[in-house]
């Protein structure tokens, strides 16, 4: 199960890595006029209150569990590239 993600990784990267690519235009950037003045931000009057922030020790149940696992055999994607 831990394959997976490492062989679509490699088809991924086999994708990106197969192909050609050639600028067949030059690209250009629009023009633009710009006429701005300054502004003005906004003010406000903030009263915040205070937090206070720690940590406390508290008794809580938690589960305990056993995982047992196996390894076992099955079919994943397989890409080629031609």
């Amino acid at each position: 199960m831990r394959r997976f993600p490492l062989l679509a990784a490699a088809a991924m990267l086999s994708l990106t890595t197969a192909c050609e690519v050639n600028q067949t235009k030059e690209a250009e950037a629009p023009d633009v006029d710009v006429n701005a003045s300054g502004g003005q931000l906004p003010e406000f009057d903030v009263d915040a209150k205070e937090v206070v922030v720690g940590t406390t020790e508290e008794n809580v149940s938690v589960p305990d569990v056993d995982v047992k696992t196996k390894e076992t055999t099955v079919k994943v994607p397989k890409v080629e590239v031609k």
